[in-house]
């Protein structure tokens, strides 16, 4: 089932897709996506200064990026690295192996730049993430729906043409990642005609819970 749900074909292509342009600049427009519950301190500030900590332009899209797939990459290699996933493992390995691609490709994008890549913060995840199963794969999921929503918040702010085919190369595969784990929970499998979007404030407001200070 994995070659179906993935392809068998490697999903990231890093180029530019000026033909997705248009479309991906009217689809930011549409809707803005809930947040995760919580209200943990994190040394992540959500205001209206918040894109000041991620840097200007599209380097700090990037590192703001870079957080996000921070996290992600963090989560599922901690879940796939245990064993209470039973048969969802094997579909969740490849989502993890993904995420880890993400940070090491936004990474490499940055030094190209020349530009200095966020660290990467401690996190912090409820008791039984990582014990039960139904838990982990809801967490993922809502991280993969924000995720998603994150990437499309941000095309409007990006220059760069080859930074924006990433980007949509990116959200792309988080849509994918979205979607198996819709078809896992059993839950509609493409919840809408067109993705939504969230600013940046709502996405680290959403993702605070995690984040250690």
């Amino acid at each position: 089932m994995e070659s179906e749900l993935f392809g068998g074909q490697a999903v990231i292509h890093f180029k530019d897709e000026t033909t997705r342009r248009s479309f991906l600049r009217t689809a930011a427009l549409v809707g803005v996506g809930a947040t995760l519950a919580g209200g943990a301190t994190t040394a992540f500030a959500a205001g209206p200064e918040m894109a000041s900590q991620f840097g200007d332009g599209d380097v700090g899209v990037l590192n703001y990026a870079l957080t996000l797939e921070y996290l992600e990459a963090d989560f599922y290699a901690q879940g796939t690295a245990k064993d209470f996933l039973g048969d969802n493992k094997k579909y969740l390995t490849p989502i993890a192996q993904h995420e880890a691609a993400h940070v090491q490709a936004i990474l490499g994008t940055l030094q190209k730049l020349g530009a200095t890549p966020a660290a990467k913060p401690t996190f912090k995840y409820p008791d039984g993430t990582f014990t039960d199963a139904m838990t982990f794969l809801k967490t993922a999921n809502t991280f993969e729906e924000t995720g998603v929503k994150a990437y499309h918040g941000q095309v409007p702010l990006i220059k760069d043409g080859a930074i924006l085919g990433a980007a949509a190369s990116i959200a792309g595969v988080e849509s994918r990642h979205a979607a198996v784990l819709n078809l896992i929970l059993k839950q509609k499998f493409v919840p809408a005609p067109v993705e939504a979007h969230a600013s940046m404030d709502e996405v680290v407001a959403a993702v605070k819970p995690f984040l250690g200070a």
